[in-house]
């Protein structure tokens, strides 16, 4: 369970370093706080029963409470954040001024990006309410609320893009947990019968199931999973297609190609110099997970 926010008080922000990258144990729900953070090193990857969404440095997700999640590393990377943590009572001001509509069209979407400007101004709020914390003056908390405020409508108000992939259907304890190790273990190449074997099923009940719920075949997805962290080494590293190949468990860079044009349209030489382009403009989220196999 995330840590609650200490008796006594309505606001906690927190700032972590990890020099490793940083898996959730296990799944988490909080039942007490509302929570807002920005990313500022390292890709992340959310799952909820309803949502996945992944995010990065610059971005902003937010969680509402009694949302079920685990978070994974994307990349072997570190991981820095800054998050603020709250009380339902101390956004009432906001409400009470702006409307609960716009409260919750804020908190429906849980990751938001923005262009390079807009995510320099917000990591200076975040780094500024988060110094504001530490002090200890009897109105730090009137004073953060304003800043908490200015972060909200500056998500409102400057976002350029919103991603979260829905699933066709509420994910089963059982499927959630399967599609964790996938995500951990996906460079195995793991078989679907023992993904199946580790949910607790026959492989062709796990299979009706899987596609249910996700509306792809297992196969497809564990494909999606791995051409997701092809684009992230393409983007991020200057590492050759072979050497991406071996990370991603590819058989060879060959065979990757064939398959990220498949999915894409491009080759990796033509995404590696599109994202090159766009570094100096705004970040675009590359998703797979919505193509059809």
């Amino acid at each position: 369970m995330p840590t609650p926010i200490p008796q006594g008080q309505q606001i906690i922000v927190t700032h972590i370093r990890f020099d490793k990258p940083y898996h959730m144990d296990s799944l988490q729900m909080a039942t007490d706080h509302y929570n807002i953070g920005i990313t500022l090193r390292g890709h992340r990857r959310t799952i909820t029963p309803l949502y996945t969404y992944s995010y990065q440095a610059g971005d902003v997700a937010l969680l509402p409470p009694y949302v079920l999640h685990r978070t994974l590393a994307e990349y072997n990377e570190p991981y820095e954040r800054i998050m603020v943590k709250f009380s339902p009572e101390y956004v009432e001001p906001f409400i009470r001024q702006v409307g609960q509509p716009v409260f919750n069209r804020l908190y429906e979407t849980y990751v938001y990006h923005f262009s390079k400007a807009t995510q320099e101004k917000l990591k200076t709020m975040f780094f500024d309410i988060y110094e504001e914390y530490q002090k200890d003056t009897p109105y730090k908390e009137f004073i953060m609320q304003g800043m908490l405020f200015r972060i909200f409508t500056t998500v409102l108000e400057e976002h350029i893009s919103e991603e979260m992939t829905l699933h066709p259907q509420q994910l089963s304890p059982a499927i959630l947990g399967a599609i964790i190790y996938m995500e951990d273990h996906y460079k195995e190449q793991p078989s679907m019968e023992k993904v199946a074997e580790y949910a607790g099923f026959s492989a062709g009940y796990f299979s009706r199931l899987f596609h249910a719920q996700l509306g792809m075949t297992y196969s497809t997805y564990l494909n999606n999973i791995q051409l997701r962290h092809v684009q992230i080494l393409l983007s991020t590293t200057n590492k050759s297609v072979m050497e991406i190949a071996q990370e991603t468990g590819y058989c060879h860079g060959e065979y990757l190609s064939a398959m990220f044009k498949k999915k894409t349209g491009l080759t990796p030489s033509q995404y590696r110099k599109q994202c090159l382009l766009r570094k100096d403009t705004v970040y675009l989220p590359q998703n797979t997970e919505t193509q059809s196999p």
